[in-house]
């Protein structure tokens, strides 16, 4: 059955990637995009799907934005948080700003965005919410106790909500990343990126496909008893 689906940072990289196999799917995708206007053209010209800038981290741009969306296109049934950004720095350097921003976009995104429409989804008796986390907020990560933090936080928020959502239909699941061939990783220089794979037991990066086809899993029929949980896809490093 053909569903509207959300994917927040869905212009780029894995969020690209949930989009193309949930269109494949048949399922109506719409992305939501931070700021590059340039990007975000040429993925609707080449893709036929829909883009729409806000910010995740806004509650109140995320519940306008829903309500846009779901009286243009119908109610929307899945929402893929993938939306998320870096201020990376060791603790004793680390600003307010950087913190804050950090759990703002990240963690409070998921928040934000669930707010939107999970009520919709437990009315209606159906929902997929997919939250995507971090090999990073499973093991920890030097210079990284924002990011790790919001991630981890990811990943309990999910399993409250999915304990919300389970009699009315509604599941909610994580996905915990690895290090995957992005265009964020392709710019570690290759040095630290070699001693990164080497840490793989299967000895490659991960491929954002390979985020999506889990993504399209959780989301179908045959994903509804799966709720509450993470599945880490990270090639063997952090086995959690």
């Amino acid at each position: 059955m053909a569903r509207v689906a959300i994917v927040t940072g869905g212009t780029r990289g894995i969020g690209q990637a949930i989009c193309l196999r949930l269109q494949k799917q048949g399922h109506l995708v719409i992305a939501s995009y931070a700021g590059n206007d340039e990007k975000a053209k040429a993925f609707t010209a080449a893709t036929g799907i829909s883009a729409y800038r806000w910010d995740v981290g806004d509650h109140e741009a995320c519940i306008h934005n829903c309500n846009d969306i779901a009286a243009t296109h119908g109610p929307i049934d899945i929402v893929i948080n993938n939306a998320g950004v870096t201020r990376d720095g060791v603790l004793h350097k680390m600003t307010f700003d950087d913190w804050n921003e950090v759990m703002r976009i990240n963690l409070g995104g998921c928040f934000n965005m669930a707010k939107a429409t999970f009520p919709g989804m437990r009315e209606r008796g159906w929902g997929r919410i997919v939250n995507i986390g971090s090999i990073n907020g499973q093991a920890g990560q030097y210079g990284q106790v924002n990011y790790a933090a919001a991630k981890s936080g990811i990943h309990g928020f999910t399993k409250a909500l999915a304990q919300e959502g389970a009699r009315y239909g509604v599941t909610v699941n994580a996905i915990a990343p690895g290090y995957i061939d992005t265009d964020m990783v392709a710019a570690v220089p290759q040095p630290v990126l070699e001693k990164i794979v080497a840490k793989i037991p299967v000895g490659r990066l991960g491929q954002a496909e390979e985020i999506a086809r889990a993504v399209a899993f959780l989301t179908s029929e045959n994903g509804g008893f799966v709720t509450g949980s993470t599945m880490s896809i990270n090639g063997g490093q952090h086995m959690y």
